[in-house]
């Protein structure tokens, strides 16, 4: 049955937050505007070949997932956060046509990429 008492405990009081952490860690992309490029997650885009911006909204995020979706897209959905940004890419030499991706303040974004961009 284990150690009696106390002891039992630790390795609870120990993995469990080392296991919680990694998760968080593992499941977390940054979306950021600067020094002239989006970048989400890994992927890097030149703010020059960005075209076309909308936010798709939570009810509408199954269709833009699905029968909506081009296979060549860039995708990057956390299904834990709500709305979804799909970027139009204008660079007619990369084969990806636009970007979908998960964002917790869409009209932040918005916001920063029209900065910059004018």
């Amino acid at each position: 049955m284990g150690y009696p008492g106390l002891r039992s405990w630790i390795g609870y009081v120990v993995f469990v937050p080392l296991l919680v952490a990694a998760l968080v860690a593992l499941g977390r992309s940054r979306v950021r505007v600067a020094a002239g490029e989006l970048t989400v997650g890994r992927a890097v885009l030149p703010l020059r070949h960005v075209g076309r911006v909308e936010i798709v909204d939570r009810r509408d995020r199954q269709a833009a997932l699905g029968p909506e979706l081009d296979p060549a897209a860039m995708v990057l959905h956390r299904g834990w956060i709500g709305p979804l940004v799909r970027l139009e890419v204008t660079d007619r030499a990369d084969p990806t046509p636009y970007w979908v991706f998960s964002v917790r303040e869409p009209d932040r974004l918005l916001t920063a990429l029209a900065a910059t961009r004018h």
